[in-house]
This record gives structure tokens, sequence and C-alpha cells, in this order.
């Protein structure tokens, strides 16, 4: 038997200062303590995550907040899949599911709220979790050359490497190659310690770190040795054809017009290729022309090539990084 809400609130109209309360039934303890968590930690989590206050008296709860009665659908969904613990990721990940997702889908708890591709990685559940993250996939697996221009922590790099891994695994492509400008944010490179290697492997250490959750690190070793994973600096990248590969742009923000161009220009028969980047997070000397921004204008009608744009809402990081990029947004209109 699912999990019901009763709504105490009288009155047709609930006045905004008064809290909704409701009751989470049938009562099973057990289940409760999975939704609330150690020290009710995940209560905490849904309050940041939807910036309402709760307060709980065992199975009722009265929740302040512009967005509260969307936290009782939550606490509903919740309490449905707390028949096991709950960690804080999966708190984390199902608020923003639910946030981007219709109400009239909330009482399907055992489904995932947004549906889309399911790519083959080491990561069963990975999948699109905003409507926006389903296009992007949507996109890369129908065109030759997507973009994906947005925010930090809405999923570019993370899903473009995680196609790029359904692709390898389906034997849609021979290679991966994952490659980003190397270009200092505030601090040069010269100073870094160690050589040329060593000095570049931190701009490139996020694509690693993805590979290495997405096929786990032994394999990723294995199938580097063989070339049948690349990772490098983007002016590796010149003069080369890149054939029957899955071909990977990261932080293209940072590209100059005459770069994004080499780059677009490089992809061969059989390839596939994602171009990832942040226009408000560009590391450019002031008065260079950025190459994603450059592309944008040009590109926009071209076809077989596809953009999608996220937004703060889309972003999958701890629920303070959208409520951050939202305020960054606010304060560079009114500055």
């Amino acid at each position: 038997m699912g999990a019901q809400v009763n709504d105490t609130t009288t009155g047709q109209r609930r006045n905004a200062a008064r809290p909704i309360e409701i009751a989470l039934t049938p009562l099973d303890n057990a289940q409760l303590a999975n939704l609330c968590g150690p020290l009710d930690e995940n209560i905490r989590q849904i309050e940041t995550g939807l910036d309402v206050s709760i307060r709980r008296r065992n199975e009722r709860f009265a929740i302040n907040g512009g967005n509260a009665q969307l936290t009782a659908d939550a606490l509903r969904h919740f309490y449905a899949l707390a028949r096991q613990p709950l960690s804080v990721d999966e708190i984390q990940l199902g608020l923003i599911e639910l946030t981007n997702a219709p109400i009239r889908r909330l009482s399907r708890a055992a489904e995932s709220p947004v549906d889309g591709p399911q790519l083959i990685t080491r990561k069963n559940e990975l999948h699109g979790r905003t409507p926006r993250q389903v296009e992007y996939l949507k996109h890369i697996q129908a065109h030759d050359i997507t973009f994906g221009i947005g925010p930090a922590g809405t999923g570019k790099t993370y899903l473009a490497v995680a196609s790029a891994v359904d692709a390898f695994e389906r034997d849609l492509v021979e290679r991966i190659i994952l490659t980003r400008p190397a270009v200092e944010a505030g601090e040069r490179l010269g100073f870094l310690p160690g050589d040329l290697t060593q000095k570049i492997d931190p701009y490139l250490r996020p694509l690693y770190d993805a590979l290495y959750d997405l096929m786990g690190a032994e394999r990723v070793a294995k199938l580097y040795e063989k070339r049948a994973i690349e990772i490098a600096p983007l002016a590796f990248m010149r003069g080369r054809t890149l054939n029957h590969a899955f071909v990977i742009l990261d932080e293209a923000q940072n590209t100059t017009p005459e770069q994004m161009k080499m780059f677009l220009t490089r992809i061969g028969i059989g390839a596939r290729a994602v171009v990832t980047g942040d226009i408000t997070q560009i590391d450019l000397p002031k008065g260079q022309k950025s190459g994603l921004k450059e592309a944008l204008d040009i590109l926009h009608d071209v076809r077989g090539i596809a953009f999608t744009h996220f937004r703060k809402e889309d972003v999958v990081r701890h629920p303070l990084v959208a409520r951050i990029v939202e305020a960054y947004e606010n304060h560079q209109h009114t500055s």
C-alpha cells in the first residue's frame, strides 16, 4: 500500500504565512527512520534543496516556504522509496528529478521521473535527470556534432563522456578521444612543478575522473595502453583526422576561433563529436574572442549540428550550486 499525504490545512485558500501540515500514512517507523536519515540529515537535505523549513513530530510534518506543496509531494515520494535506507546522494538526485518533473508523475515512485536514453556504462542507473539533460543525450545520439552550453554542474561533460563510453561499448566507435585547451584560470602553467606531461595533467584530470567513474580505473588504463582511449590537450589535435572516434572538446569557451575551427574540421568518417563549455566562465586573455561564442553564431543553422543550452535548473550537484549560479546571474544583471 502506497504512502498517502493527508493535508490538514483547512479553508479554501491557505494563508501563505501558515505552514502546510501533512501526515505520512500508513505509519511504518522503520520506513520513517529511513526517510529522515541519521540525525534527520535527509530532512535537512530536502530543506536545503527546496528552500523550505520542515518541523517534524513523529509522522507529522509542518512545512514553511514557497515550495511547501512540492516538499509535501517530495516527502511522499521518498517515504514510498524508504523501505531501504536512503543515501544523501539519492535524496539530492531525487530532488533534482522531482523539481523538473510534472507533479502528476510523482505518484509513480518506482519509476524515474525523467525518461530518456539508457546508457551502457558501469553505472547502470545513469540517465538524464532533467528534460534538458534528456534532450542533450538524444541530440548526441542523433547528430554527428552536438554542443552543450551552460553553467557548471549541469552534466555537460559527464553525460558526454557517458555517451562516448556507451558508443564504445556498443561498437559504434573504435576510439574515445577527450581534449580540452590548457588555459590558466588565475594561475600560470609555468609555475606548476614537473615536466610538460605533469604540467598538463591537472587540466585533463576532470576527464580522467569521469572515465574512471564510468569504466573503472583498471579498464581505462588497459584501453589507454591500447590507444583506444586518448586524453590530450587541444593543441595535440592539429593536423589529425579522427575517423571512427567519439571526440569530446571540453571547456570550449577557452578556445580561440582558430582552435575551434581546427577542432571541428578534424572530424572524420564515422566520428561523432561533442563540444561543451560555459560562456560565462571564459579564461582567455582580455580582448581575445572565444571560439565557442563565435561557433554559436556561425553554426546555429548548420544541418547535422545540435545545440543544448543548459540553465541553472539543470544543475546536478549539491542543491546550493543552483542557487549560487542564480545569485551570480542576478548580480551580473544588476551590476
